[in-house]
């Protein structure tokens, strides 16, 4: 019977203590295998990673930025989309050399051929509206628009990364990047990059804002 979990937190805790369980069939057989524990870096450590590029991608990033991290999920050669786009079609060929039309009325493989096969070629779609999104991206304003506009558009993310839901211990103890690397802004960048650390900056105290209003280094002034 599937648990019920109140939050996330409370979820992925849950998954966390059955599911290695599980993979080693220590609750059915009785095995005394000890369990194997991955580690999961915080996607600030690898930034060209799919969650190192979802952390990448804040509010505030310029479209420059933006319109890069797309070219390099869609990219032909290491693109994580075409290389998914690939593997569903090894899936695809996968099914095919077992697929057998001895019995109109019953074939189950063609029908998971069909799907895997319309899999893949909606992800064909999706790279082809990525390459047309480009553009698009980098003719976007940098500057952020007034929030009365957001509410006429639904927000489409719906998950945190894993390390949003478990906390900021592991970011907490990386070294303070220096502001003139661009490697060391875009972790810096992925420390507030997620649903979740958006709202825990627009619940921060007052009192807070003002300590960090008041350290803030005074403007240089520009030079033309």
């Amino acid at each position: 019977m599937p648990e019920f979990n109140p939050s996330i937190g409370e979820a992925v805790g849950a998954a966390m203590q059955h599911n290695p369980r599980l993979a080693h069939g220590s609750e059915t057989s009785g095995s005394d295998k000890p369990l194997q524990v991955r580690y999961l870096p915080h996607p600030s450590t690898d930034p060209y990673s799919v969650p190192g590029m979802i952390a990448r991608l804040t509010e505030t990033a310029t479209p420059k930025d933006v319109a890069a991290i797309i070219e390099e999920v869609n990219g032909a050669l290491v693109g994580a989309l075409p290389q998914l786009t690939e593997l569903v079609a090894a899936a695809a060929d996968w099914t095919r050399v077992r697929l057998a039309f001895d019995d109109p009325h019953h074939n189950p493989a063609f029908e998971t051929w069909t799907r895997l096969a319309a899999a893949h070629s909606m992800l064909r779609d999706v790279q082809e509206q990525l390459e047309i999104a480009e553009d698009g991206i980098a003719a976007c304003p940098a500057e952020l628009t007034d929030p009365r506009h957001h509410e006429m558009v639904n927000v489409l993310r719906t998950r945190e990364l894993l390390s949003d839901v478990l906390g900021a211990g592991a970011v907490a103890s990386a070294p303070t990047p220096a502001d003139g690397d661009p490697e060391a802004n875009r972790q810096r960048a992925a420390r507030t990059s997620s649903p979740n650390a958006a709202a825990q900056r627009t619940t921060s105290p007052a009192g807070s804002a003002e300590v960090s209003a008041s350290a803030a280094p005074p403007r240089v002034p520009r030079t033309r």
